[in-house]
């Protein structure tokens, strides 16, 4: 009590020193969130040359994708396509308000004319457009729903947008035509041809050269543009798969087992024990497969080269009423029984007229009752058996089926195994079905005529129980065990040499950018790539994390910050070229002075080669491959002289021109340079955009948010 009265007095002291935790708690999540501006920077997911990005409107677009795309698109992929929209329509914009490009009511009106055609808000009463129907429709939303009208002026809106950046495209296009001199030099590039001899001395002639770190990062300064790079993350991890036990595999066994017997079970309700038929002596195969199997029963027949390869001579040979297996067929343990066997055409040639009535899924438009419809099939069906010719003219007017009527009513042939069970398949397949009858199904009646029939095969109808093989709840807490602690061994020690005395494979992952989400082997990881890129992860830092089959323990390694490619990162495309320069240089120096190909080829132990025919589309040379700066640099050589040696992409090159021949000249280039412009059109509008971007300030938040 006397400490209780202690701390009443001193209340107003206490609150006091609370108020100041929590305020210093409230102030440095502030500061880590950006300051005062943070709220502000909470809304926002990015910038384009100054234009904001409002991350609610963002997030809604998102969420549209991925609704209209019906489970197709992961967010990670939304949220890729929405951005490049984002950004593409805000560069697209601003160039639009730059440029002053207008469109006239006539071109928009013609755009929505476009846009519209057919809807019946929009139609007269003789099905054409109508922009007094869509004015009064227009008139008729902003009198009725100011919600609904403002959403029609956003459409029209973005009509308006349209049409303005396809004039913007237009102009482009316009500007990268090929002129009627780049249609001659397309031609040229073509068809004029060079004979000549070359001698190639391959890089390998080098010998092994050494290319060091201050190599690589001496050329990547050097060529800055092109190895700038986004930020970056590498990480090593070792997968453990959630699989089966033995102990899993037994028990799964024996659960099948013990469904193929009849067995006894204690009934609470009725206080009775009852007797449960097993596989053996079920005579509802379709309910005893469906409550006590891992896959749904089949009523239908197989053939041999349907059933499982391993095991689909000892199927087709099970006596039936007999059980074969246990067996174990993709991950699951399975016993069938075989219900039916007989012999059967595994395909039919047919033809039919569907005669719908009002009420079936094809007859809505129909009159026709049932009894009418039944009538009109079998009076078809008696005249065709007077004379098939009238097979088509029936199937023309009668029939309801659109996809045959006008064949014929031809099905062609119906290949059993590529159907499903039903009425009309039944009557297809039967034995006693005859060659010109009618059936009946949910679509109406059919008047059906079997031209032809393959040779019938055996086939017989299976009921199987199976039970998929999955690991147990011991199984999963075994995992998780073994998981955890190697996740807690590797971060006291080296994570390499702890995967090492387990015989964990440990494998790599680079090059992780900030918005990635599929990683290497694991498929999508996001959570990974988000830790990964967290200012509080640091490198050597080890996370374990829950995947669909398992887990994966996570070490970063690596982290590389936006700016120029690391050494480590460039290494593997850096290093051949490196090597490739420095070997040319060594062979340059070797070549020393020489009087013909032959002294050249005589010195370096190669031969000499031809190539004839050699034009600058396709500069190729026999031996060699894809050569074109040697090709390009024989076009511009003087004929039985040999050139100074040429640094080509297998090795260091002299040719000697040993013939020209000029491509025979067209009266006109017309055609060529329009095609050339064509292509370039074709190209623009992607340029365009990519050129956009390279120029612009862009700034992405996304990862931030998702």
């Amino acid at each position: 009590m006397a400490v209780l009265n202690k701390i009443r007095q001193r209340s107003v002291f206490l609150i006091i020193i609370i108020a100041l935790a929590l305020f210093s708690f409230v102030l440095a999540d502030l500061f880590r969130s950006g300051g005062f501006s943070g709220a502000k920077d909470q809304n926002i997911i990015g910038v384009v040359n100054g234009e904001e990005i409002s991350r609610e409107a963002f997030a809604r677009q998102v969420e549209g994708v991925q609704r209209n795309s019906r489970g197709n698109l992961t967010t990670a992929q939304a949220v890729k396509q929405v951005w490049e929209n984002q950004v593409n329509q805000t560069l697209l914009s601003e160039q639009l308000e730059k440029l002053g490009l207008q469109v006239g009511n006539d071109q928009i009106n013609n755009s929505i004319k476009q846009q519209f055609a057919g809807n019946p808000n929009f139609t007269n009463e003789n099905g054409q457009f109508d922009f007094g129907k869509m004015k009064e429709y227009i008139a008729n939303l902003k009198a009725n729903s100011p919600e609904a009208y403002q959403q029609w002026v956003s459409i029209e809106n973005n009509i308006a947008q349209q049409a303005k950046a396809q004039l913007y495209y237009n102009l482009v296009r316009a500007g990268v035509g090929a002129t009627l001199v780049e249609g001659e030099q397309a031609y040229k590039k073509q068809n004029d041809q060079v004979n000549l001899n070359f001698v190639q001395i391959p890089y390998e002639k080098a010998g092994e050269v050494e290319v060091s770190k201050e190599d690589i990062k001496a050329y990547l300064q050097d060529n800055k543009k092109k190895y700038t790079t986004e930020a970056s993350r590498a990480i090593q991890y070792v997968y453990f798969e959630e699989k089966p036990s033995q102990a899993d595999d037994e028990e799964t066994k024996e659960e099948l087992m013990s469904l193929l017997e009849d067995r006894k079970i204690y009934n609470e309700v009725s206080k009775m024990e009852e007797e449960i038929k097993g596989l053996k002596n079920t005579s509802d195969y379709q309910e005893f497969i469906n409550e006590n199997s891992d896959l749904a029963y089949e009523d239908r027949f197989s053939f041999k080269d349907e059933l499982p390869t391993a095991f689909a001579d000892a199927l087709m040979s099970t006596e039936t009423g007999a059980i074969y297996g246990p067996y174990k067929h993709n991950n699951f343990w399975k016993a069938s029984k075989v219900v039916e066997s007989k012999q059967m055409t595994d395909s039919v040639k047919a033809k039919h007229i569907l005669v719908a009535y009002s009420g079936t899924a094809v007859g809505q438009d129909l009159e026709r009752t049932k009894e009418e419809a039944k009538k009109l099939a079998d009076s078809l069906s008696t005249e065709l058996k007077s004379n098939q010719d009238l097979f088509k003219e029936f199937a023309q007017e009668f029939s309801a089926d659109a996809s045959t009527k006008n064949k014929e009513g031809d099905l062609g042939w119906v290949n059993y195994r590529n159907t499903n069970s039903s009425d009309f398949i039944d009557y297809l397949f039967a034995d006693t079905s005859p060659s010109l009858g009618v059936t009946e199904t949910e679509f109406g009646f059919h008047v059906v005529l079997i031209e032809e029939k393959k040779a019938p095969k055996k086939a017989i109808k299976i009921a199987t129980v199976a039970k998929e093989i999955e690991p147990s709840e011991k199984t999963g807490n075994d995992l998780f065990a073994e998981t955890t602690k190697f996740e807690i061994a590797a971060g006291e020690s080296d994570f390499q040499e702890v995967a090492k005395s387990n015989t964990y494979e440990v494998k790599d992952i680079n090059g992780i950018k900030e918005m990635d989400e599929a990683l290497g082997g694991l498929g999508n990881q996001r959570a990974i790539v988000q830790w990964a890129f967290n200012e509080d992860t640091g490198v050597n830092d080890i996370k374990r994390f829950d995947v669909p089959t398992g887990y994966v323990v996570a070490q970063l390694t690596q982290k590389y910050d936006k700016g120029l490619m690391a050494v480590e990162e460039a290494s593997e495309e850096v290093t051949p070229i490196i090597k490739k320069e420095k070997q040319a240089k060594i062979l340059l120096d070797k070549i020393g002075s020489f009087e013909s190909l032959q002294d050249l080829a005589s010195s370096q132990q190669v031969g000499v080669k031809n190539a004839n025919a050699v034009n600058l589309e396709n500069p190729f040379l026999p031996g060699a491959g894809s050569e074109p700066q040697v090709v390009g640099a024989a076009f511009f050589l003087p004929e039985g002289k040999p050139s100074a040696p040429i640094k080509g992409e297998k090795g260091i090159y002299v040719v000697e021109v040993t013939g020209r021949t000029a491509a025979t000249p067209l009266d006109s280039y017309r055609l060529i340079a329009e095609r050339e412009s064509k292509e370039r059109a074709n190209q623009a509008t992607n340029a365009l955009m990519k050129a956009l971007k390279n120029s612009a300030e862009i700034e992405d938040k996304r990862a931030k948010f998702y």
